[in-house]
């Protein structure tokens, strides 16, 4: 299965739900990044689709033109705060504000402690949790002065727990997790009396090809089946999900929390 979720793949979706709402998703150009962006374009939401690739931003805001939504492409490379507001701002400037905010930019190089450099350690840390901090930062102001604002993080069970089937784990990005689930919970009590809720979403084995290999190829599947308790690989969509639930106003009383979407892994 592809990593990629293709523009004909079902959307499962509240009708209305963002409704009037601006959105703002980084990490917007595959991936699980792609179906929160298609998820809350169909709930109704203007959505910005950032991607530091821009062809991928591209098709990702095509898709959901397709889809019937009314999307904005936008590129920026998290780590650079000039890249940053700029591509904000013309978020800001093409919807007259923002509501709300995923920070689902990231990536991981599977390279054990031994193996991995500094170079790889300062890429992986700067996009999965300083990249995170650069986007607040930028959009905090825009979020404050709407009401209901939201923000969530993609994080990862392996925030939690180190998952190291072959032997070894990512030291690099179980760090940059870790450290992005503390920021979530910094942000919200730091952003509570601006009427900003933020959360987290921490997905376990999904159907995409982050780690370089699908999770659903059944010799890979074969590796951790039996930490699930949901039989199944997680879907990009599953994600999507969560994420919208908690942006929502279902989740009005809910901030500083990260949810696990995981099958269970996290049981036992």
């Amino acid at each position: 299965m592809s990593s990629q979720l293709e523009a004909s793949a079902p959307l499962r979706a509240i009708p209305g739900r963002h409704a009037g709402r601006r959105a703002l998703v980084t990490g917007a150009g595959s991936g699980i990044g792609r179906a929160i962006a298609r998820r809350l374009a169909a709930e109704g939401a203007q959505v910005a689709c950032l991607d530091v690739v821009q062809t991928a931003a591209r098709a990702t805001a095509e898709t959901i033109e397709r889809d019937g939504g009314r999307p904005l492409a936008v590129v920026a490379d998290v780590r650079r705060s000039d890249e940053v507001q700029r591509a904000v701002g013309e978020a800001v400037q093409a919807f007259g504000g923002l509501d709300l905010l995923v920070n689902a930019a990231g990536v991981v190089t599977m390279s054990s402690f031994d193996d991995v450099t500094e170079e790889e350690w300062d890429r992986v840390v700067d996009i999965n949790m300083k990249g995170y901090f650069l986007v607040t930062k930028a959009a905090a102001e825009a979020l404050a002065e709407a009401q209901g604002a939201a923000i969530v993080n993609i994080t990862t069970i392996e925030s939690e727990i180190i998952c190291s089937t072959t032997g070894h784990c990512q030291v690099h990005y179980n760090a940059s997790k870790g450290g992005a689930l503390m920021l979530t919970k910094a942000l919200a009590a730091e952003l509570a009396d601006r009427g900003i809720r933020v959360n987290a979403v921490a997905p376990g084995a999904t159907n995409t090809l982050f780690t370089g290999t699908s999770f659903a190829e059944p010799e890979v599947f074969a590796t951790f089946v039996d930490r699930l308790l949901i039989k199944r690989v997680g879907e990009p969509e599953d994600m999507a999900a969560a994420v919208s639930f908690l942006l929502s106003d279902d989740a009005s009383y809910i901030t500083g929390v990260q949810l696990p979407v995981d099958g269970g892994w996290l049981v036992r």
